[in-house]
């Protein structure tokens, strides 16, 4: 018998999940028990899709999947808040086993359909929603069951690494870099949530959930992107011996948890220092392995429809065995989140130099910001503090106008 399932949406991921399917569909079958068949795939323009056609069916309905009794597994790959969230929770209230690749989605609206899921005993699936094709989500899910995790942080957006990338190693200023990352297909055409840190964001509320067990949203943390920053912070990083790459953050700090995305400065001998254009990293520090590093493409239709794959093969494995309805996460805990006083690291200060350095060794002084080396270069002055909390840079931010960019430095 055939597992039959239905795509909602047939662009990159949609059609390098069906290349997947038709490529190997021997060891598909091997491994879930069962033979994978696209039966049917939601699209806008269904005249676009004509080389496919003979395939599957096309269709403009979602309700020709929905009230197809054959078709046991939904993906969603439309990405956006709605009206995927509508068709994921029809397809869940039909008894439909779900699996989407929507980091917004699920970061938004994850908890209600999560519980959508349970009470239909139908499995909801979403690890290509976090870092691609690294399976990051099943890995936390299951190699780290009996694991505490204490911190997760990385690289999980590829289209800021890339930009990263170009203007650290060729000099590109940022309009290029982003430029060039729309060309080769990193960047979307509107980068918005991807250049101010909105979309790793996203991932990070995911991930939190699966570390740490707790569910915190975007509103609940600091977001910074890479928009605001200039050539003149990549080169002094470099002198300094330092990259800046974007990391999200998700960190047990006595008991409560820190989270926060922000560009940073990672000394150049550190592992996530090298990784380079598009691939994200994550490292993961935990109780009993210690420190792990896991990497690869962040984004792109074999990597994502990969991960997608991986997903209906699990659920398709389930449906086999009939045990469809458990939750991807058990893991469930209440975590206060840090205040800004809570959490200190090393930064890197750089201001606009209208001011004398008498005057703003007075403020960092009143403010009681440790020094660790300050200088003027180029009608800028550059400092690095020792450890300071977030509410000391704050009151810095308030107090100087004259501060344009601030990175917290990583070990």
């Amino acid at each position: 018998m055939a597992i039959k399932i239905a795509l909602l949406g047939l662009g990159t991921v949609g059609s390098g999940v069906l290349k997947i399917i038709k490529n190997n569909q021997k060891k598909i079958k091997q491994t879930s028990g069962e033979e994978i068949v696209i039966k049917k795939a939601l699209v806008r323009n269904p005249n676009k899709h004509k080389n496919v056609a003979k395939e599957l069916d096309l269709t403009t309905d979602f309700m020709e999947i929905l009230q197809d009794p054959e078709i046991k597994i939904v993906v969603e790959l439309m990405g956006g808040l709605h009206p995927a969230k509508e068709y994921i929770s029809d397809a869940l209230n039909a008894g439909k086993n779900v699996v989407t690749a929507n980091k917004d989605l699920m970061a938004t609206y994850g908890s209600e359909l999560i519980a959508l899921a349970a009470k239909d005993r139908c499995d909801l699936m979403y690890d290509a929603s976090v870092a691609g094709g690294i399976p990051i989500l099943r890995t936390l899910s299951t190699s780290y069951a009996s694991d505490m995790i204490s911190e997760i942080q990385g690289i999980i957006n590829g289209t800021t690494n890339y930009i990263l990338s170009q203007m650290g190693e060729k000099g590109l200023s940022y309009d290029a870099a982003l430029k060039q990352a729309q060309e080769l297909g990193f960047a979307e055409a509107d980068p918005t949530n991807d250049v101010t840190g909105k979309d790793a964001a996203y991932k990070i509320v995911i991930l939190s959930k699966f570390a740490f067990g707790t569910k915190i949203g975007i509103n609940d943390f600091t977001i910074e992107g890479i928009n605001n920053l200039q050539d003149f912070d990549i080169k002094q990083a470099q002198k300094m011996g330092y990259v800046i790459k974007l990391i999200g953050i998700a960190k047990n700090i006595a008991g409560k948890l820190f989270v926060e995305v922000a560009p940073c400065l990672l000394p150049e001998n550190a592992i996530m220092a090298h990784i380079k254009n598009e691939i994200n990293a994550l490292q993961i520090k935990s109780q009993s392995l210690g420190t792990a590093v896991f990497t690869g493409p962040g984004a792109g239709s074999s990597a994502t429809a990969s991960s997608v794959m991986s997903d209906v093969i699990a659920e398709t494995s389930n449906y086999v065995k009939q045990i469809n309805g458990k939750p991807f996460s058990n893991f469930s805990r209440i975590m206060k989140l840090t205040s800004s006083e809570d959490v200190k690291y090393p930064y890197y200060l750089s201001f606009d130099a209208e001011e004398t350095l008498f005057t703003l060794s007075k403020l960092l002084s009143k403010l009681e910001i440790p020094v660790r080396e300050i200088k003027r270069i180029n009608q800028k002055t550059v400092v690095m503090t020792e450890e300071i909390s977030r509410q000391q840079l704050q009151d810095l931010a308030i107090q100087d106008q004259y501060l344009r960019a601030s990175y917290k430095v990583l070990k």
